[in-house]
């Protein structure tokens, strides 16, 4: 296999955790393999880009095991809150973690898959993944990691060659497979199944192996725990504010304990700063709407905190989750100002500008891309007039952090709105044409190393 032997690190530590949090798996057998994305700069990152095209589709296609680390894949146990409702019955229904490596940086990472075949938790599901659904991930985890967002990436792609049913899409319609690089694949969920089942051993067990592996801490502390998941996910929910992203399902099964955002259904970017805007059409009651992430990420991690009840003290975890609104505001702040393109000041300034910011946009619900890019680098022009003094203000003084130049080269800014989403897709369910998937990812790579 032709690896890259200094960058490739193959891991298996999820194995030592225990036959109870996994069942061994097949993957399907799929009458096509065709090879539509490979990400070869996440694959970089674990040493997996000198990869053949055949030896890609030999391991993320047919799923022929990885040398040096998990030997068949496992299909993950948890359970968790949807919409608010506790559900027992779900776990990895149509995915599983395929591989472990340790990337360049020495985090732990996961090869994780969505569409790969039932499970004995697919319920009523196929196990299967529509070749739309696969194209719309790589286009949220693209625009995610441009708008500096933690999130998973998705390796790879591959066209499976089966007609699905599908009651909410045109059917039938095209399948595939989707591979995931994630920094782990742990979720609230995991916990809250252990609690379900009062297994206090494999509880602590479980905090030691996030610790470890995916925080770098020794021990089972599980208040140590918790105050570092209120940390990574308070910035998530601030940076997905700032990047004006709606998940559309914050269930507690799809929160990672990691703080990384993943697993994208019916996600959408807002198109202004409008707190009731919605991504899923089935949420009627706005639960997860752009407004109300921040509420449903800290709810979701307020789960972990009941769940770590079953090894912890209540009082402790209280005030670890009680610092997450602390936590958010600060950095909501500094996501502000990445998108702003202006250096921090001090404390009371920055806090200033972000909320002046964030008033203008809810008050004159001005195009999201469109501001940030005009705006990018502090300079405010003339064009914002009515609603826009209060900010112009409050920009006054502050330095861009990044040449402006490097930004507004294109003369526009990339957004990433469902019409254009959904253009992609015709082009390639219509006519066969990657073309303008190409090329919107090269758009929005662009963009994000004129923003790092």
């Amino acid at each position: 296999m032709p690896v890259s032997p200094q960058a490739y690190r193959p891991a298996a530590p999820l194995l030592a955790l225990g036959p109870n949090f996994w069942d061994a798996v097949a993957p399907a057998a799929f009458p096509e393999t065709r090879l539509r994305f490979r990400n070869d700069r996440a694959a970089a990152e674990i040493g997996l880009e000198t990869l053949g095209d055949d030896e890609w589709i030999k391991h993320f296609g047919r799923f022929e095991p990885m040398p040096g680390t998990l030997p068949q894949p496992l299909a993950l146990r948890y359970h968790g809150h949807q919409f608010r409702s506790y559900n027992p019955d779900i776990g990895d229904g149509r995915g599983f973690t395929f591989a472990q490596a340790y990337d360049r940086d020495g985090r732990l990472m996961d090869l994780g898959t969505k569409g790969s075949g039932q499970t004995p938790y697919s319920r009523f599901g196929d196990g299967r993944l529509t070749l739309k659904g696969g194209v719309r991930e790589i286009l949220a985890t693209e625009m995610l990691a441009a708008l500096n967002v933690p999130t998973s990436r998705t390796l790879s792609l591959i066209e499976t060659g089966e007609a699905l049913d599908r009651g909410d899409e045109p059917s039938p319609t095209r399948s595939a497979v989707l591979v995931r690089l994630s920094h782990g694949h742990i979720r609230i969920g995991t916990f809250q199944r252990l609690a379900y089942f009062r297994e206090e051993a494999d509880m602590r067990r479980l905090v030691a192996y996030v610790l470890r592996h995916l925080y770098g801490v020794q021990g089972d502390d599980p208040v140590r725990l918790l105050n570092l998941v209120v940390e990574r996910s308070a910035t998530l929910a601030a940076r997905y504010m700032a990047a004006g992203f709606v998940h559309g399902v914050l269930n507690s099964d799809n929160i990672n304990i990691t703080g990384e955002s993943f697993d994208y259904g019916p996600w959408r970017f807002a198109p202004t700063w409008d707190p009731g805007f919605t991504a899923a059409y089935f949420d009627h009651q706005g639960l997860y709407a752009f407004g109300r992430q921040p509420e449903a990420i800290g709810w979701d991690v307020s789960q972990l905190a009941s769940s770590l009840r079953l090894i912890a003290d209540s009082e402790p975890l209280i005030a670890a989750l009680d610092r997450f609104g602390g936590l958010f505001q600060p950095a909501l702040t500094e996501a502000i100002l990445w998108r702003l393109g202006v250096r921090p000041r001090d404390d009371r300034s920055d806090r200033d500008l972000a909320r002046a910011t964030e008033r203008a946009l809810r008050a004159t619900q001005a195009p999201l891309d469109r501001f940030f890019f005009d705006v990018f680098g502090g300079v405010l022009p003339a064009g914002y007039a009515d609603g826009w003094e209060e900010l112009r203000g409050a920009l006054d003084g502050y330095q861009r952090r990044t040449p402006r130049d490097h930004v507004v080269r294109a003369g526009a800014p990339c957004a990433m709105m469902i019409d254009e989403v959904e253009t992609i897709w015709a082009a390639i369910a219509e006519h066969d044409d990657w073309s303008m998937l190409e090329g919107k990812i090269a758009q929005i790579r662009a963009l994000g190393e004129a923003l790092a």
